[in-house]
Order: C-alpha cells, then sequence, then structure tokens
C-alpha cells in the first residue's frame, strides 16, 4: 500500500527525498549524529503502509483537486479551501489523525513546521497557478512530525 502511496504523492509533487529533507530539518541538532536518510525513508514507507494515512492522503488530495476544478457545489467552502483560509483548520484536523498515531510528540513537531513550513511543506502552501494544497501542505508535515518522532522514540 506504501508505494500506491508514494506515486500518489509524486502525482502532486512530493517525493519521499522531500519529506526526509522536512525530518532533516526536524531533526537537526537532537540526535547528535546526521540523520539516517534510508531509516528514515523506513520509517515513512512504515507510516504511508497505515490503512488511516491512506485514507487521510486520499481524502485531502481528492478535496484539493476537486478545489482546483472548480467541482464544489458550495462555491464559499470552495473558496475557503482555495485560499487555505487560516480559520478554516479542518485541513489540520486531518493531519492531527496521522500525528495522532504517533503520540504527543508527533503532535507538537506537527504544530512546529505547520509554523514554519521548511522545504516541500513551504511549497506547496506557496503553490500558485491554479494549484491548491490547503490539504496536501499539512498531511505532508504530519508525515515529516510522525517520522521525526518515531526516529526520537527509536534513540
Amino acid at each position: 500500500m506504501s508505494m500506491k502511496m508514494v506515486e500518489l504523492l509524486q502525482s502532486r509533487g512530493v517525493a519521499i527525498d522531500d519529506i526526509i529533507d522536512c525530518v532533516a530539518y526536524l531533526e537537526e541538532g537532537f540526535s547528535g549524529n546526521p540523520l539516517d536518510r534510508k531509516q528514515t525513508e523506513e520509517n515513512i514507507l512504515e507510516i504511508l503502509a497505515k490503512r488511516e494515512v491512506e485514507h487521510a492522503i486520499r481524502t485531502g488530495i481528492a478535496l484539493d483537486v476537486m478545489a482546483e476544478k472548480g467541482l464544489f457545489e458550495d462555491k464559499l467552502i470552495e473558496d475557503v479551501i482555495v485560499r487555505d483560509e487560516s480559520l478554516y483548520g479542518v485541513d489540520e484536523v486531518l493531519a492531527y489523525g496521522i500525528c495522532n498515531l504517533y503520540g504527543s510528540i508527533a503532535l507538537t513537531n506537527f504544530g512546529y513546521v505547520d509554523r514554519v513550513k521548511p522545504g516541500i511543506i513551504g511549497r506547496l502552501n506557496d503553490a500558485k497557478d491554479g494549484e491548491c494544497h490547503t490539504y496536501l501542505d499539512d498531511i505532508v508535515g504530519a508525515i515529516t512530525a510522525s517520522a521525526a518522532s518515531k526516529s526520537a522514540h527509536n534513540r
């Protein structure tokens, strides 16, 4: 299942290496050792293999694509999603479902990456030209936070 999620993320411009780079950003200064990229990739693939994570990814991307294509019947909510309205919050709530699988450290990590938006998370957040990644930037943030949490728990 995780390879299907890798392909789905890639179809929206997110590579596993992008997520690893974000995990490295989070982990910098905590372990005393350079990030083990191979182990981090394995952690990410384990996260992507969980059914709850698959559902969050599929749902978030489907909502982003619907907003891009103008397919919402309710144009008010479509506009809120396209603009990534700061008080909307449903995108973060979907991402919390991923973080909740990996403990409180994943939730605090998520809050941090959601605020500073490192790497691919910021690029997704700042997308232009009709692209909508309102849900995806938070989903990638949650995967990042969860992978960093797995790393911390393994130390």
